[in-house]
């Protein structure tokens, strides 16, 4: 969901915006485990007691950029599975949710790296994802399997596929471009990217995970 509103945000509203706002510069500059609160209270304008009214804790607002600044992922995967056998198709369904998933990790992976340098913090972000409701990294692909489970009871997609397998295949190629778009940072070695545009690569993920998908065997 965007942070954009229809209507000028006042008030509480507009601190916790700030809040996050700070969040999430602080946290893509610097990193989660070097973002204090202190810091992010100051960025924002308002004091840490101010913070706290908002949010519990510095997990929790790393949480809460993740799903408020970031360009949204999860949201269009929990949508899927009720578009199945629309006029869009497969292919339709699965370009988005490339472009999506690109986008998201792109933005997160400098925000969230730090968490796997510590276990302690990777512990505390794992439980802040119970707290707010089973959250996390692994819905993506359950998501998409329900979609692509669901495309199959329609017999848009071969009844032998498995659509776990194929969710984390898709899921997996995003994940590694994303990684390779940061590393190379537009200066890839020749061959180093393949195909080199966004579009190539989402059109080529789509028809390579659809071939094997596919009744006929093929997009």
């Amino acid at each position: 969901m965007s942070h954009e509103a229809a209507a000028p945000l006042s008030g509480g509203a507009l601190t916790r915006s700030r809040i996050l706002d700070a969040a999430a510069a602080l946290m893509t500059g610097v990193g989660l485990t070097h973002t204090t609160t202190k810091q992010i209270a100051k960025e924002a304008g308002c004091s840490e007691a101010a913070l706290y009214k908002h949010f519990r804790s510095k997990e929790e607002i790393f949480v809460r950029v993740l799903h408020e600044r970031v360009p949204q992922f999860a949201d269009a995967l929990a949508e899927l599975p009720d578009r199945a056998g629309d006029e869009r198709g497969p292919a339709g369904h699965l370009a988005e949710v490339v472009r999506s998933a690109l986008r998201f990790y792109r933005r997160s992976f400098p925000i969230a790296a730090s968490l796997f340098a510590s276990p302690e913090l990777l512990a505390t972000h794992r439980r802040t994802l119970d707290a707010l409701g089973g959250l996390g990294p692994h819905n993506a692909s359950r998501q998409l399997a329900t979609y692509l489970a669901a495309e199959q009871e329609l017999g848009r997609i071969a009844a032998g596929a498995d659509p776990d397998a194929a969710a984390n295949l898709l899921i997996g190629a995003c994940f590694h471009r994303a990684f390779l778009d940061l590393f190379f940072d537009g200066e890839a070695p020749a061959g180093g990217l393949r195909p080199a545009g966004e579009e190539e690569f989402v059109a080529e993920t789509v028809r390579a995970l659809l071939g094997g998908l596919s009744p006929s065997g093929g997009a």
